[in-house]
């Protein structure tokens, strides 16, 4: 509109020329446009309330060039004219004259391509087609339009020809002779405007791009108010907040202290299980663990180390012997589809001889972790036949198949995660809610508690265990502090990969605990040990920490990790150096096992 200001917030202005006019009702909130009427201005909120022209949204005209009129004085008038309806459809009547400038007609020529242009000239951007590629196209005799695409491809990439098949038909009708409108078109498809991406994903976006696996015990979680935490493919409850409790360790300090002091349930389902039988089940097991499974004695179960074909640790788990050629295996979590893609293709692949079957039970069984020096009282009374669960009838790695809650299948597993007498009771997923209720209902006399991931994390790095953070890929057996586990009576897969010289050099970093000088201080995952009075780089970089966390029991921070010569340099202090938040802490390097480093408590 001729004769409007442009000014910003800042006060800064700037005069439209006649041919740039364009007014919307979509403002940016940092413009305001102010048309002066003589001394009157008309502000914005009123200059979006017209709309001309035929065609055009409402609130929006064009005028000067935007509208076809391409001379200086067309230009100018054009926009002189558009400002006069404007101010008219504001009640408002201003005179505009429109400055003399050249009115010579103009006229518009095509300019598709530059002829006779050294190199190439290229039509289709996306799939490289070019001028000459057209051109032999008609040589021969490829000249309909649909023909020239498909010789080309010109218009097949993902524009779908939107930003090349109109130069194509220039080009074409250039050869022809021919007008472009005989030259033809090609076919449009769908989509004919551009659509973007995220249309596509539809409902699959967020938490709905793919599905979340919930726990037999998830709708008693949330009955419970827990905090939920994605875990693999699983939603498990992080922990269970209580009246009173303003932040998550709270909480997760409660239900340590509970679980150690008393007894703790933790639905730990989502651990992968894998069904083996078959007369040669031992015996594959032998092959795939590094630990002899095939002397195991039925009604036991043992802790089992899996290594890759380059000798690094791929997995841990337990393994019980429910039958002569019954096994069932438990994997982590985050594990539990690798491995048993792994089992299966050393028994169709390796192993094809071998007399031995496989299914993935995970869904198909609940499975709760009942922790703590009174976990054996509360299962006396859920487990049908108390008398079989004493410490001399079910002693540590102990496994069986029972009946609880008046004759309800079961299996009995007294494993610990957590360094206390603990058990894992499993029974079909369908009586999950139902075994979670029972055992709360039986743990009332005992102060129970339910206790989430971020306890059990705590838990383990109390007693030492190793995870996910250690199992990272790059460790092996005797860098965890378990070489002893790779048998030197039999063969296993990784077994040679895992005594090259690299691996078994005397200075790999190895695991060992830590702890503040301070327990004041918190520690940070992720930081790499230096030796005091070093300078912080590379050269002297020792080792580094995988896993951390505030112990209620210790009442300090405290962490696992990898550093050079570990066991030998138990009581030294090393700086745990963290760059990234610019944190640097003393601790002493010490026993990864914080909580009964002897193990009593879980045998007792």
């Amino acid at each position: 509109i001729y004769g409007v200001d442009v000014v910003d917030l800042a006060g800064r202005s700037r005069h439209l020329n006649a041919d740039a006019v364009a007014v919307s009702g979509g403002w940016n909130p940092n413009i305001q446009l102010t048309c002066h009427l003589g001394n009157k201005p008309v502000w914005r909120d009123d200059i979006t309330a017209f709309g001309y022209g035929e065609d055009l949204p409402p609130g929006m005209i064009c005028a000067g060039s935007a509208n076809g009129r391409m001379s200086d004085f067309g230009a100018l008038s054009d926009g002189a004219s558009a400002a006069q309806r404007a101010c008219e459809a504001l009640g408002q009547s201003v005179q505009t004259d429109v400055p003399e400038a050249d009115d010579s007609p103009t006229t518009l020529t095509p300019f598709w391509f530059v002829e006779g242009r050294p190199g190439d000239t290229f039509l289709d951007m996306q799939n490289d087609v070019t001028l000459k590629d057209v051109e032999q196209s008609h040589l021969e005799g490829f000249r309909a339009a649909e023909h020239v695409k498909r010789y080309t491809t010109l218009g097949m990439a993902t524009d779908q020809g939107k930003t090349a098949n109109v130069l194509a038909l220039a080009v074409s009708a250039n050869l022809t002779g021919a007008p472009m409108g005989q030259t033809g078109t090609t076919t449009a498809r769908p989509p004919y405007t551009p659509v973007s991406i995220a249309a596509f994903a539809g409902r699959s976006s967020s938490e709905n791009f793919r599905p979340t696996r919930h726990t037999p015990s998830h709708g008693w979680a949330v009955e419970q108010g827990a905090a939920f935490v994605e875990t693999g493919m699983w939603l498990r409850a992080q922990w269970y907040p209580r009246g009173g409790e303003t932040h998550w360790r709270q909480s997760v300090d409660r239900e340590v202290i509970q679980t150690r002091g008393s007894v703790g349930i933790c639905d730990v389902t989502t651990l992968g299980k894998i069904d083996i039988q078959g007369a040669d089940a031992a015996r594959f097991l032998d092959a795939v663990y590094s630990n002899m499974f095939s002397t195991l004695k039925v009604g036991r179960a043992r802790y089992g180390l899996m290594l890759r074909e380059d000798g690094f640790v791929m997995d841990d788990g337990t393994t019980a012997r429910l039958g002569e050629n019954h096994y069932v295996m438990t994997t982590t979590t985050a594990n539990a589809v690798g491995v048993f893609r792994h089992l299966e293709f050393c028994r169709q692949v390796l192993w094809r001889d071998m007399d031995v079957h496989l299914i993935s039970v995970t869904d198909q069984w609940a499975q709760f972790a009942v922790a703590g020096p009174q976990s054996r009282a509360l299962l006396e009374k859920v487990v049908d036949h108390p008398e079989s669960i004493s410490n001399e009838a079910f002693p540590f790695m102990g496994a069986m198949s029972t009946t609880v809650c008046g004759g309800l299948p079961a299996r009995l597993f007294r494993l610990s995660f957590s360094g206390e007498l603990a058990y894992e009771i499993a029974v079909p997923s369908r009586y999950g809610d139902g075994l979670v209720r029972a055992l709360m209902d039986a743990g009332k006399d005992y102060d129970a508690v339910a206790y989430g991931t971020e306890a059990l994390g705590v838990m383990r790095v109390e007693k030492g265990h190793a995870a996910g953070n250690e199992l990272n890929g790059t460790t092996t057996a005797a860098d965890l502090g378990l070489g002893r586990m790779v048998s030197k009576k039999k063969d296993c897969i990784g077994k040679v990969m895992s005594m090259r010289e690299g691996l078994t050099a005397p200075d790999r970093p190895t695991l060992v605990g830590f702890k503040p000088l301070d327990p004041s201080c918190s520690l940070n995952a992720g930081a790499h040990f230096i030796g005091v009075g070093r300078s912080v780089e590379a050269k002297n970089d020792e080792g580094y920490m995988t896993s951390v966390c505030y112990s209620p029991s210790l009442e300090s921070s405290i962490g696992l990790g990898f550093i050079r010569h570990g066991p030998q340099r138990l009581g030294e202090t090393v700086i745990a150096t963290d760059l990234v938040r610019d944190k640097r802490v003393e601790v002493e390097i010490c026993s990864p096992h914080f909580i009964d480093p002897q193990g009593d408590r879980l045998r007792g």
